[in-house]
């Protein structure tokens, strides 16, 4: 079975201890890595995942602690839905073949990741302050729009652009 570790924040670890568990496994040789940090909309926890190999976003919204227990469906259904989104396509029992069981790991201290990270809540910050309420943020759009910024240290590719020839080379397409 395949495994995939979601490295967390110093921030998102506090509110989540038991769910971390110690990293065993290899990471994911497909997508690799993912560092994920926590922020709250309307006093809802939301999480800011992003994929180290190609710096791709997912947004997980309004999570709550009882629901830890299914991380990894939230995260695949989730991680899906936008890949759909953004015009990729990939067969959602492959997709979910692929990262197999999430694994919530203690910081890995990737400035690098983390960077990207608190870049993107600048964006993100400024999107609550034009939607408002938590009910009114329009997720996927938020994270298109992430998705789409070009990134330097893609040599100023699309994430979304990065994430589908990954996807492509390994020929998991529909």
């Amino acid at each position: 079975m395949n495994f995939t570790q979601i490295y967390t924040t110093r921030k998102l670890e506090k509110t989540i201890t038991k769910s971390i568990v110690e990293k065993s496994e290899t990471e994911n040789k497909i997508l690799g890595e993912w560092n994920a940090t926590i922020f709250y909309v309307d006093r809802k926890k939301c999480w800011l995942i992003v994929n180290k190999l190609t710096k791709y976003l997912l947004i997980l919204s309004d999570i709550k602690t009882p629901e830890l227990k299914n991380i990894t469906q939230i995260f695949t259904e989730t991680f899906h839905s936008q890949l759909e989104n953004d015009g990729i396509e990939i067969d959602y029992e492959t997709l979910s073949g692929i990262i197999g069981e999430i694994k919530l790991c203690e910081t890995n201290n990737d400035r690098s990741a983390n960077g990207s990270l608190n870049n993107c809540m600048y964006s993100i910050d400024d999107w609550i302050i034009d939607y408002g309420s938590f009910e009114n943020l329009p997720f996927r759009k938020i994270n298109s729009g992430l998705n789409s910024s070009p990134n330097q240290m893609l040599e100023w590719k699309y994430p979304k652009e990065v994430m589908k020839e990954t996807i492509e080379e390994m020929n998991l397409t529909k």
